[in-house]
């Protein structure tokens, strides 16, 4: 054995063995996997490693079944080999000209040396220059040949001489001398002893010229700090400084430097007055931070950085875009579209007289016959365009057709019954508000100097003869009695919402009562305003109708009641709870963690394109006149309401589902029950569903983390750990990094709970919040994003209208006919699935994402149990005991259904943030 560690490089056969009767050859620490994991036991496939001619008797001759540790040798001193790269490469499916010229010259210039060269670097340090081992560099063979090929991948062979004492590859450095350039997506080196060694790469390698040094790329063995093989310690450290930068200048597109910054770029001052908007983050207004793009700042505010404008892209790092498949199809691609090409035909077709729908017959005709648009010169780029499959249909003449939302497409007036508004709060596309009601009257927490009596205007008598017989104590007692208020997050904010041309809003609470059939009914609507509005007016609370003008009220003050949900849905549980407070995480992760830790791998499909959809945010849909200020309620005031729910609201360690069941008192601590808690709500299809997933999750992170840390002083003592953590805190999380509720991070334990909140958050609580857009806010009465129009009482001029033609009042107070077009376009777009999309339980190279063969087992054991979940979720949606979910022209709950097609199909679980 001494002659065949000499022969085989030491450190190769000290880490590895032949196992026997086993498909792989495994570290012992680590299990790393040598030969590929897709295979199972049971196939017992033979291996023979082949001998080469230059080394006749190097290489580890394995028996017929495996049983045998045979290890041939001869030579006595170290002999060179031969070993080869197969590098996949991702071609582009379009080409503008100046990249198809490019390409060309790359083609030519390859030829005569300009090329791709590829180093191997081993785990081993070399006792005579003291630096990692390094094979002789080897170029990518006939790029020229290949450039022409139109298929998606290409692959291409190098081959190196190394000697047989070189050890394990851990990295491989790439250099681009071609003029542009290329995605490297993976490679794999074949002809070691160990077997393939495989690097997932999965990123853009830039021209030398752009970016002079050597590209890093780290094999798929993870490595805690402490354990990184002596030949890579040197790279680990500089690939995470070059990741860093040094917070200087502005970034190209082609830079790959993730680092932080506050959101000073949302208005644009250069524009006038009613284009400021306050800086988000720092002690004033507390926010999240996002990626530093370092532009230049305004010529009339220092303080606020310069704008892109569409279609101009917004930087973020180089990998952190969207791939093409991405971009082509819809998601980029369509709402590009929408916000470039769609939206400004809709302005020009619909006039400026701004038309009211008339009737329900104008609302369903959007679907049916369509909306004729002017496209005028626009016509031919519209044709050219990936549009949303929703307005897909733009037929001869410029017609523009809707797809029919799910909700009208089993019952069409499902949405005017009470029991589908509360059946929407449980079970809709934002069934986290709902909270059991706890103290009678419910009380604000506002400062009553301020914002006037802190006291409900609701009253015993407004909902006494609606709880079945029992007292209002009796009812919250027996947990009969839920409440979702919007009133603190509203009212400081509506004199100047209020202000606002065409925009009325009231800072609302609704009472419901559980049935002893598990459905909400609500009983009591309260609509607050600012005390500074007439006394009579300041808070009024309606009840269910009694008669014809009370219906009317009712189904008013239920349709303020949906744009304040609306609002806080959009503003603070998706964007604020899900995009911006996760882009701290991410960007941390990419400074302080390695490639190769096991934490990074275990987030990377977690983190896919979040910082992309979020700078597009930034650009075309929270900033100034984008798409949420001109859609929802608040107006110039949505990133406000946003950022006082930071600064009030949120709490990372509440944001987990099971501790933000319990903060709203929605379930209590039970440890009969599966996950530990008992719901008050049985049939509660968000929770019930969401628990399953979590504790899905949880499983898996708890089985991963345990295998890399199996005690406490493993995390205290891990730098590139402690560092992220603290990084995404204090740095990240800056205006909020003295809370003292931020868990601590110092067992395992701590680490599974931190990690399952962040997983929780990105996928499944991203996905129940967003993929309904869609089909239940795409019929506008049902969810309208804004009103225009206040609630008369009798003494109001605008009384008589409502008496003389209700409808018409109510739908002056809906969006206008280009408000609810431009809304349904974009939350269409908001609502698709991409073609590319990776959901739970799948992961891109599937088997080889990491080397340890336990993990990837544990990975699948994990998939398994998300496609059960999906099963158990059918099962449940057939069940007709469960009223929520089952019934006529019920829809069923399938926003955390893991799985989807492409498309809008409210169902899918995807594992990121990624629209």
């Amino acid at each position: 054995m001494a002659l065949a560690r000499e022969i085989m490089g030491s450190s190769l056969m000290e880490k590895s063995s032949f196992l026997a009767s086993s498909n792989f050859l495994l570290n012992r620490k680590h299990n790393q996997l040598c030969f590929n994991p897709v295979l199972a036991p049971s196939e017992r496939k033979r291996f023979q490693v082949k001998r080469t001619s230059r080394v006749p008797t190097l290489v580890a001759a394995i028996s017929e079944d495996l049983d045998l540790d045979l290890v041939k040798v001869v030579p006595e001193k170290a002999v060179k080999f031969k070993v080869r790269a197969v590098v996949t490469v991702k071609n582009k499916h379009k080409e503008d000209l100046k990249e198809t010229i490019a390409k060309h010259l790359d083609a030519f210039t390859d030829k005569i040396g300009r090329n791709v060269v590829l180093e191997l670097v081993s785990t081993d340090i070399d006792p005579k220059t003291k630096g990692p081992k390094k094979s002789n560099q080897a170029v990518l063979k006939d790029w020229s040949k290949k450039s022409t090929l139109k298929t998606e991948r290409v692959n291409y062979i190098a081959e190196f001489v190394v000697d047989s004492n070189f050890g394990i590859p851990g990295a491989i450095t790439v250099i681009n001398k071609h003029q542009q350039e290329f995605f490297l997506e993976s490679i794999t080196i074949e002809g070691f002893a160990c077997g393939p060694v495989h690097f997932s790469c999965n990123s853009w390698v830039q021209s030398r010229k752009h970016h002079p040094g050597k590209r890093i790329f780290f094999s798929n063995q993870p490595y805690l700090p402490n354990e990184t093989p002596a030949g890579l310690k040197a790279l680990r450290e500089r690939e995470l400084r070059d990741l860093r930068g040094d917070g200087q200048g502005e970034r190209k597109l082609s830079d790959r430097i993730y680092d932080f910054d506050i959101y000073n770029d949302l208005g644009n001052p250069d524009k006038g007055i009613d284009f400021v908007r306050p800086t988000l983050g720092g002690e004033k207004i507390p926010f999240p931070r996002r990626c530093r793009t370092g532009r230049p700042p305004t010529d009339t505010d220092l303080n606020a950085e310069s704008r892109v404008e569409k279609p101009l892209p917004m930087y973020v790092p180089r990998d952190e875009q969207f791939e093409e498949s991405k971009m082509n199809s819809f998601s980029t691609g369509r709402l590009k579209a929408v916000l470039h090409n769609l939206i400004p035909s809709l302005m020009a077709s619909i006039s400026a007289t701004n038309h009211d729908f008339k009737g329900f017959s104008d609302i369903d005709s959007l679907y049916s016959e369509g909306l004729l648009l002017k496209l005028g010169l626009q016509d031919e780029l519209l044709k050219n365009i990936p549009l949303p499959k929703v307005v897909s249909r733009i037929q001869e003449g410029g017609l523009l057709k809707y797809d029919i939302p799910k909700i009208i497409s089993k019952d069409k007036f499902a949405w005017l019954r009470d029991d589908e508004f509360g059946r929407q709060a449980i079970a809709g596309v934002n069934p986290v508000n709902i909270a059991r009601l706890q103290v009678f009257p419910p009380v604000s927490k506002l400062d009553p100097e301020i914002y006037g009596p802190q006291e409900s205007a609701l009253k015993e008598e407004h909902i006494v003869g609606h709880l079945n017989g029992m007292t209002v104590q009796e009812a919250l007692e027996a947990n009969k009695l839920f409440i979702i208020d919007y009133h603190d997050s509203y009212l400081p904010f509506l004199d100047g919402i209020n202000a606002l041309d065409g925009r009325k809003a009231y800072a609302t609470r609704t009472i419901f009562f559980l049935t002893d059939l598990g459905t909400l009914k609500p009983i009591a609507i309260e609509l607050s305003l600012p005390p500074t509005a007439p006394s009579s007016r300041s808070k009024r609370v309606v009840t269910p109708p009694v008669d014809a003008t009370t219906n009317w009220m009712w189904k008013l003050a239920k349709a303020h009641v949906c744009a304040n949900d609306a609002g806080v849905h959009q503003l603070v549980n998706h964007w604020l709870r899900t995009h911006a407070t996760m882009e701290p995480f991410i960007l941390a992760a990419h400074r302080q963690l390695s490639a190769m830790h096991p934490i990074f791998k275990l987030l990377d499909p977690h983190m896919r394109y979040t910082l992309e959809i979020n700078a597009l945010a930034r650009q075309s849909l929270i900033s100034v006149d984008g798409v949420i200020e001109s859609c929802f309620t608040p107006g110039r005031y949505c990133m406000e309401i946003s950022a006082a729910a930071y600064k009030n609201f949120w709490r990372f360690d509440l944001e987990g589902l099971p501790a933000d069941l319990i903060r709203r008192g929605m379930a209590v601590p039970d440890p009969t029950q599966p996950h530990g808690l008992k719901l008050l709500i049985e049939d509660y299809p968000y929770a019930s569903d969401g628990l399953m997933i979590w504790a899905a999750i949880e499983n898996w992170v708890r089985s991963y983390v345990n295998h890399y840390y199996p005690d406490s002083s493993l995390v205290c003592n891990d730098k590139e750990l402690q560092a992220w953590y603290a990084e995404s805190i204090n740095v990240g999380h800056a205006d909020l990094r003295h809370a003292e509720w931020w868990p601590t991070l110092a067992t395992p334990e701590d680490l599974t709970s931190i990690l399952t909140t962040i997983i929780w958050l990105a996928s499944a609580q991203h996905a129940a919040l967003n993929f309904g857009q869609y089909p239940y806010g795409g019929y506008v009465p049902n969810r309208p994003p804004l009103m225009r129009r206040l609630i008369p009482d009798e003494n109001d001029p605008e009384y008589a209208i409502l008496h003389a033609d209700p409808q018409k009042y109510f739908f002056s107070a809906l969006p206008s006919l280009l408000q609810a077009t431009k809304f349904m376009a974009v939350v269409d777009t908001l609502s698709t699935h991409s073609p590319d999309e990776e959901y739970l339980g799948e992961r891109h190279h599937q088997s080889i994402w990491s080397g340890d063969a336990e993990v990837i087992e544990s990975f699948y054991e994990f998939s398994a149990e998300i496609r059960r979940i999906e099963n158990e979720i059918e099962k449940r949606n057939g069940n007709s005991k469960l009223r929520n979910r089952c019934g006529a022209g019920v829809l069923p709950y399938e926003l955390l259904a893991p799985s989807s097609g492409p498309g809008v199909t409210c169902r899918g679980v995807p594992n990121s943030v990624s629209i």
